[in-house]
């Protein structure tokens, strides 16, 4: 899908905050000269579109009691598009990225507890008789990633 400048102006603006008020589109629209409908128009097309996956808040799990884990597994390519199927239908599961490596799957289980997402990756390694390697948070960075578009 081809960007236009208004969908340049819109991901660019959007990337370091969104208001926190009891209209935020509307605050958001007015800040780009646009109108609110216009606005959640484009988004809904560029998340239809797959430009965007995902649109909404991030939060910090662990700051809320609740849980992180980067989590990988090598999956046996004849078997990866079903593996990938049972993994993202979880709701635990965030993020599920391919590698070239031999841990090919990479994803990250998030939860309420630490429980909830050890259940959740006990229950992909029940159904997909792989081993689900956990890689707990030892060190926490934060990377502020930009994209001009």
């Amino acid at each position: 899908m081809e960007l236009d400048e208004v969908d340049r102006r819109i991901l660019n603006a959007l990337q370091g905050g969104f208001p926190i008020c009891a209209r935020p589109y509307r605050v958001a629209a007015e800040c780009l000269g646009l109108s609110e409908r216009r606005l959640t128009a484009r988004l809904k097309r560029l998340l239809k579109e797959r430009v965007l996956t995902r649109f909404g808040p991030l939060y910090n799990a662990d700051r809320m009691g609740g849980s992180n884990v980067l989590a990988a597994m090598a999956v046996p390519e004849a078997d990866y598009e079903n593996v990938a199927t049972i993994v993202n239908a979880r709701p635990e599961i965030a993020h599920n990225y391919r590698r070239e490596h031999r841990l090919n799957m990479w994803f990250v289980g998030a939860g309420e507890t630490p429980e909830a997402v050890e259940a959740a990756f006990r229950q992909i390694e029940a159904a997909t008789g792989l081993v689900v390697y956990r890689f707990p948070k030892e060190r926490e960075y934060f990377v502020e990633l930009k994209l001009k578009l």
